[in-house]
């Protein structure tokens, strides 16, 4: 099953309207993309707790790193350099940090707040190889942006 994007985005929108708080919003648009697509083996978002520094959130999936360093990584890559991470091998991806043996591809998501600040990424792994494309990039950064560009 592959997700539907639009009505994503109309529950994820259901869900979330009128609630500030970071961490909340974070779990309900996990548990909502996680069950969304069969292609989702591990989806979860890395925060931003320090400078430079990335700490587990909420995520779905088996156990994920607890810490990440900008310097690392897809997702200190997309941290880092402000851009979304489409990576369809991860074994090609030079500091590949890996967190499970099972992820052969995945997308990682800047996240901002209102400010245009970076106060996390959404890290979506797959245990397909090539598993994301420009489609799925474009959908899921305009749902981060209707979620967290209001804090």
């Amino acid at each position: 099953m592959r997700v539907n994007y639009q009505d994503l985005a109309k529950t994820v929108a259901a869900l979330t309207e009128g609630e500030t708080d970071e961490v909340a919003l974070m779990a309900t648009v996990v548990c909502e993309l996680h069950h969304a697509d069969d292609r989702f083996d591990w989806t979860g978002f890395y925060r931003v707790t320090e400078p430079e520094v990335l700490k587990i959130g909420p995520y779905q999936g088996g156990h994920g790193c607890l810490v990440i360093p900008f310097s690392r990584g897809v997702c200190g890559a997309a941290a880092r350099t402000n851009e979304t991470q489409l990576v369809d091998d991860v074994e090609a991806f030079p500091g590949h940090i890996a967190c499970s043996s099972s992820t052969r591809s995945e997308i990682v998501l800047p996240v901002h707040n209102a400010k245009g600040a970076v106060i996390g990424v959404l890290d979506i792994d797959s245990d397909q190889p090539a598993a994301f494309d420009e489609e799925d990039a474009m959908a899921l950064e305009s749902l981060l942006a209707q979620v967290f560009g209001k804090l």
